[in-house]
Order: C-alpha cells, then sequence, then structure tokens
C-alpha cells in the first residue's frame, strides 16, 4: 500500500508516521523547517501512549512520489480548492482521497438518498471548483479526533485520541476502507469504517460549530466557555440548531447537549483550532465550519438564528483582520 499525506502537519504527520510504523510505503508532502526536519530525522511523535520515531519519504515535490493507492488530506478545508497542481501528480485511476477535515465535507451531499441528492454546498464546493480538483467519487470520509500539536520541526505532540472514523459517502463498507482501516489499526490507532459516518460528522460539529466561533470572538479558552453561564448558554442554542439542521438532512446523531459540552470542558484550557489561527494570522475555516451550517439551515428552511448571528460576527472579523495584514499599495504602483 502506499499512502501519500498532502499536508503532514501536525494530524497528517501523525498519521503518516503511525502508517510507516506499519510497514505501509508513505510519502509526507510537506514545506519550511517542518519539511527540512522530516528529512533528516523523520517524525517523533512524543505521546501518553508511549514515544516512537517513523522515518517516511518527505518531500515539497510530489512528482517525486507519482500516483498513490490512498491520499490523506492533512490540508485546511479552505485550501482544497486550490491544491490541484500538488495533488495532481498523486492520483491514479484507482486513488482514494481520505478527506480529515473539520466540519462539513465538500462530498457531504454525494449519493445521499433523499431531496437534497448531489447538492453542491457553495461555502465548501464554491462554483463546484473544490469538486473539479477532488472528485467526490475519490472522497473516503474521514472524521478526526486526536489532538496533536508541532512542538518543533518535526516533532508531533500527541495529546489525546486515536481515533479516526471513516466511511464512504454512499454508506457501504468498501474494500479501500476496509484496507485502509487495517493499516491504521496496524499503526496504533483506531479506524472504524461506519457506513453512517455523516452521524459522526454532526457529532464533532456541533462542538466545533458553536466553541471555535466563540472562541475566536472572546479569545477565550474552552474551559472558561463552557463555565461561563452566558456562553454556555449560546453554545446550548447553536448546539440545539445544529441538531435542528442535521435532522432535516437525515442524520441522527447520537448524543446529548449536555454530554457534548461536559466532554468539551473536561478538555481544559485549550484554545481551539479557529482561535490557534486567529492569533498566528492565518485565515480561519469558517467556510466548512460555521458557512456550510448556515447555508444548510437555508437549504432546509431552519430558522437557526443563532448561528447565523455568531457566523456573522465572527466573519466580520475574519474580514476585518485580513484588511489589517493586508498590504499596503505603494503610491504609484499597480
Amino acid at each position: 500500500m502506499r499512502v501519500a499525506v498532502l499536508g503532514a502537519g501536525a494530524i497528517g504527520a501523525y498519521v503518516g508516521a503511525s502508517l510507516c510504523r506499519a510497514g505501509v510505503d508513505v510519502h509526507l508532502i510537506a514545506r519550511g523547517a517542518h519539511l527540512a526536519a522530516l528529512r533528516a530525522h523523520g517524525v517523533r511523535v512524543v505521546s501518553p501512549r508511549g514515544d516512537f520515531a517513523a522515518h517516511p519519504h518527505a518531500t515539497d515535490d510530489p512528482t517525486e512520489v507519482g500516483p498513490v493507492d490512498y491520499v490523506f488530506l492533512g490540508l485546511k478545508a479552505h485550501s482544497y480548492a486550490s491544491a490541484g497542481q500538488l495533488l495532481g501528480p498523486l492520483l491514479g485511476p484507482e486513488t482514494a482521497l481520505v478527506a480529515g477535515q473539520n466540519g462539513i465535507p465538500w462530498w457531504y451531499f454525494h449519493k445521499l438518498p433523499g431531496p437534497y441528492q448531489d447538492h453542491r454546498i457553495e461555502a465548501v464546493d464554491p462554483n463546484g471548483e473544490t469538486s473539479a480538483v477532488m472528485a467526490p467519487e475519490r472522497a473516503i470520509g474521514c472524521v478526526v479526533y486526536p489532538a496533536t500539536v508541532i512542538e518543533s520541526p518535526g516533532v508531533i505532540r500527541h495529546l489525546e485520541g486515536t481515533r479516526f472514523s471513516i466511511g464512504e459517502p454512499d454508506g457501504t463498507v468498501s474494500q479501500r476502507c476496509l484496507a485502509f482501516s487495517e493499516a491504521m489499526i496496524a499503526g496504533g490507532l483506531k479506524c472504524p469504517v461506519e457506513p453512517r459516518l455523516r452521524d459522526d460528522i454532526w457529532i464533532k460539529l456541533m462542538g466545533n460549530v458553536s466553541l471555535n466561533p466563540i472562541s475566536a470572538l472572546t479569545r477565550a479558552t474552552m474551559v472558561e466557555i463552557c463555565e461561563s453561564a452566558g456562553t454556555r448558554r449560546v453554545v446550548e442554542q447553536m448546539m440545539e440548531e445544529t441538531l435542528d439542521i442535521a435532522t432535516r438532512v437525515g442524520s441522527t446523531p447520537e448524543i446529548s447537549i449536555g454530554k457534548r459540552i461536559d466532554g468539551a470542558q473536561r478538555v481544559g484550557h485549550h484554545k481551539t483550532s479557529m482561535l490557534q489561527d486567529l492569533e498566528a494570522g492565518k485565515e480561519m475555516e469558517l467556510d466548512a465550519v460555521v458557512a456550510a451550517v448556515v447555508e444548510m439551515a437555508d437549504i432546509t428552511g431552519a430558522p437557526a438564528p443563532t448561528l447565523r448571528t455568531v457566523y456573522a460576527a465572527t466573519d466580520l472579523l475574519a474580514r476585518t483582520m485580513a484588511r489589517r495584514v493586508a498590504p499596503t499599495p505603494v503610491p504609484g504602483q499597480a
């Protein structure tokens, strides 16, 4: 089995290192100081489950790799549409894309029986640009539960969790899913094949769609948001509205709102990925995590007033920050 990890950051390098120690032929696509460290020393994983090191091939040039059996996408979802030049050399006729992203995936309605089958979600597939690069037929859905960070170039600190739930958009238990699952398990990870993966997507999204934007607006950690009576109520309202939308598109996430919030609170003083991106001056994952959910509310006729309000505020924050970091035009230059 040949696997390329496109975007070998904290999660991507962790997956690549795990597959490598299972004997998979792994190729990490990275850049900068992180790539230099991967080339020189491989991946070092520091984990409460036990430290380990792996030495997969690492490059910034996918043409060195060529077609593979699977591409694990470790990129942020808003990078997908522009990833064609990197992705193209890795694709053969049967290459599957394991999309380890947050939020609503571009393939969400692909082969989903019902009134919205094959509907395109503009927020994550603008003008079909993502589907043009990543055909939905190649997609294997993936819900990522582990928390990891790049401690230093080439060094991944694994904080918690080992589960990567995967599944086909059409709900079948395919051979390609089973083979990838077996390799992940051999590498020390949990990787169940879920016929109803969309339910898992909504369970994780309940936290992402509420805690992420509120953390960006308030600069608060997860435990601070959950312990404050006012923001906790906002989170509850956003989760209630998210479950309503999920039900309208045929999903039945089996988790209570109280249990979901309590789980987030136990994480402690952890900054969400959206807050980390904001503080680092990077683009936030608003499109897949919040905008797509609001768009699905529009599609299904769900009111979702709290989701819409929080999204409007966070979207304005993102646009304001983008203007502040944009280069100032030089007078007299085009």
